[in-house]
């Protein structure tokens, strides 16, 4: 997989999610390692999602793992917090944001 096809699907998902009511600002960056190395962002503003392959230097966090686990997490193979508590992802920043990410892929 490589990075642009993970954004597609990560997009794919996440317009499916009700985000609607997400209000103000929800900018989460992810930092791809290991074999396929990359970045991009999820933003939400104002009920707007954007998936997007570039850095984005107002994030409220980073969540940093390889594009496996990445994958994982956002196809539902792998739960948020277990990743975070085996090593599989790391988080900078505002955890909860990140958490309200997490929630908007159970929908």
């Amino acid at each position: 997989m490589t990075v642009d096809q993970l954004i597609g699907k990560i997009y794919n998902r996440l317009s499916k999610a009700d985000i609607a009511d997400t209000q103000g600002k929800l900018a989460v960056q992810f930092n791809l390692t290991g074999k396929v190395t990359g970045v991009f962002y999820i933003e939400i503003l104002n009920g707007v999602l954007s998936v997007m392959p570039y850095e984005y230097i107002d994030h409220d966090a980073i969540v940093s793992g390889t594009i496996t686990n990445i994958e994982k997490v956002f196809s539902g193979k792998l739960i948020p917090q277990v990743a975070v508590a085996e090593g599989k992802i790391k988080i900078e920043g505002n955890f909860d944001k990140v958490m309200v990410l997490a929630e908007l892929l159970k929908e």
